[in-house]
């Protein structure tokens, strides 16, 4: 199995690096422009329209591929949102930007890329950069006028889990449960107080002016990121060493349509709603999921409906209480709401393991008055023959 990891860091690019990087956007922009017109959605149809119109810029043609990927990844994109939202803006490139992958290269510590044939730019790597990347296969570059983004890659095999562990993503905490009822928590409180700060801010700028608005807006959103970013850094680390230790697999609910449930005119208070919205729940996956892969530590996706409100002991519904705890009232159980939806999530990940029987993988509903009958999809069994 191969996983992949990318390291950034911030550079001061030659003027000709810059020449070059405005460029690529012109050619990315113009690739966008005739896939909109056009109504283009592959890659393949989109390289026969463009690749002889992009050799008319004053870059090497290696760059009219890199130009032509991008612009169809932009065009993917500005179609899901489409049709999320019917008045999405359609989409352009407007700050300077490179992909590339054919023709960088390591020379001496430096990144080496050429301008004109004979003729190369080299920007020097600093040294955690290339501790990072030593030994491992480099695939692509990406630059902008301010960072450079190299992206890499090794083999892992992947590990055979004894056991799995569930991840409950919250506001305010992240929980995590296992398979044998062992149940930590993280807090992510510091999180949202930073999210909260930068929102007063911004929202007390009372200054009419685009201008500085949009300076001092990208300044905190820049704050709130880089800080947010590194709280969910450490807890991911932490999460990920601890299951790998344990020789565990990741389960984790597929949240889908999130932001729609708080939008305005929901009657719900514009503070709620900023905070919600807020809520960097997508983020904390990408963490898991990437650092668990380089490790080989499998993960897996359950839907997640019903995985607060039923017991995750008999299988049963539950009654809210105060101060988030849950009350079962079949196994007259009182236990906290995200220790018993972790330990549902990391239940509905068991039909993923091969290690564990068919009857352990679903749970019947005792309060039926019928004989209880424990039923599987075997077939969703990763090592199941395909009939």
């Amino acid at each position: 199995m191969q996983a992949f990891k990318a390291v950034k860091q911030i550079y001061t690019p030659p003027p000709e690096l810059l020449n070059l990087l405005d460029e690529f956007r012109r050619m990315v922009n113009n690739c966008i422009r005739i896939g909109l017109a056009e109504n283009i959605s592959s890659m393949k149809a989109l390289s026969k329209r463009c690749y002889h119109e992009l050799t008319k810029y004053n870059v090497l043609t290696r760059y009219c591929l890199t130009a032509i990927s991008k612009a169809t990844s932009i065009l993917r994109n500005y179609r899901h949102s489409l049709r999320k939202n019917p008045m999405t803006k359609k989409p352009y490139a407007s700050k300077p930007l490179l992909t590339d992958c054919y023709a960088f290269r390591i020379v001496d510590g430096k990144l080496r890329l050429p301008i004109r044939p004979g003729e190369y730019v080299f920007v020097p790597l600093n040294t955690y950069v290339l501790r990072s990347i030593m030994n491992y296969t480099l695939h692509s570059v990406c630059l902008t006028s301010s960072t450079i983004s190299l992206s890499f890659s090794k083999e892992v095999n992947q590990v055979k889990s004894v056991g799995l562990v569930g991840i409950d993503r919250n506001l305010d905490n992240v929980t995590v449960g296992s398979s044998i009822n062992d149940v930590k928590k993280y807090n992510l409180s510091r999180a949202s107080e930073v999210k909260e700060n930068c929102r007063q801010i911004k929202r007390g700028l009372r200054r009419n002016d685009y201008r500085i608005r949009k300076e001092i807006y990208s300044k905190y959103g820049r704050i709130e990121r880089n800080r947010v970013n590194s709280i969910l850094h450490n807890i991911s680390i932490k999460i990920v060493r601890a299951v790998k230790e344990k020789q565990f697999g990741i389960v984790m609910e597929n949240l889908k349509g999130i932001r729609k449930l708080y939008r305005h005119g929901n009657g719900q208070g514009s503070n709620y709603r900023a905070k919600m919205n807020g809520w960097s729940y997508a983020e904390l996956q990408r963490q898991v999921e990437y650092k668990a892969r380089w490790e080989g530590i499998p993960v897996f996706y359950v839907q997640p409906s019903r995985t607060s409100s039923t017991c995750a002991m008999c299988g049963s519904y539950i009654a809210e209480c105060s101060g988030r705890k849950v009350y079962c009232l079949h196994c007259k159980t009182l236990v906290d709401r995200d220790e018993n939806a972790a330990l549902n999530i990391a239940n509905a990940g068991l039909r993923f393991s091969p290690k564990w029987v068919s009857g352990e993988t679903m749970k019947g509903n005792p309060m039926s008055g019928r004989k209880v009958i424990l039923r599987a999809d075997d077939t969703q069994l990763p090592n199941h023959p395909k009939r």
